[in-house]
């Protein structure tokens, strides 16, 4: 039971993760405009990009979108430096459509995490330890966007 309320919470998070993760591109091309970034940063978030398209469990899209609001927040907080990419429609646009969905997000992340601490501690607690290891349940990551 809890394993699925954990996995519930998450697929109700994963719908705005997704859609986070389709900005991306989008993102990148209209920054690589100004080249203003280091190219290490905007590789970076095409990676995990591309890595949370293709993980398969939500402890590792977790870890990815931990890890991508990290980046995202690295472009944003550069951006305020230069003031012709601030003027640029599209890039204030993206910035709208991704901090929207952050929000989306916050919402959702006190109920997941919830879950998430109940499952852990009843794959630590005595009697259920027992049943967690037996069917392999381990801790599961808490969502710190």
């Amino acid at each position: 039971m809890l394993k699925n309320n954990v996995e519930k919470a998450f697929s109700n998070i994963d719908v705005i993760l997704k859609q986070r993760a389709d900005e991306i591109p989008n993102l990148v091309s209209v920054v690589k405009g100004y080249k203003i970034y280091e190219q290490e940063l905007l590789t970076k978030l095409v990676e995990l990009r591309s890595s949370y398209a293709t993980s398969q469990t939500s402890n590792e899209k977790t870890m990815i979108s931990n890890n991508t609001s990290k980046a995202l927040s690295q472009i944003f907080a550069v951006s305020e430096n230069y003031p012709e990419l601030l003027a640029n429609k599209n890039f204030l646009e993206l910035q709208f459509r991704i901090s929207n969905l952050e929000d989306i997000v916050a919402d959702r992340r006190e109920f997941f995490n919830e879950n998430i601490s109940i499952y852990n501690i009843a794959v630590k607690e005595f009697p259920t330890i027992i049943f967690a290891k037996l069917f392999n349940y381990r801790e599961k990551n808490f969502l710190k966007i």
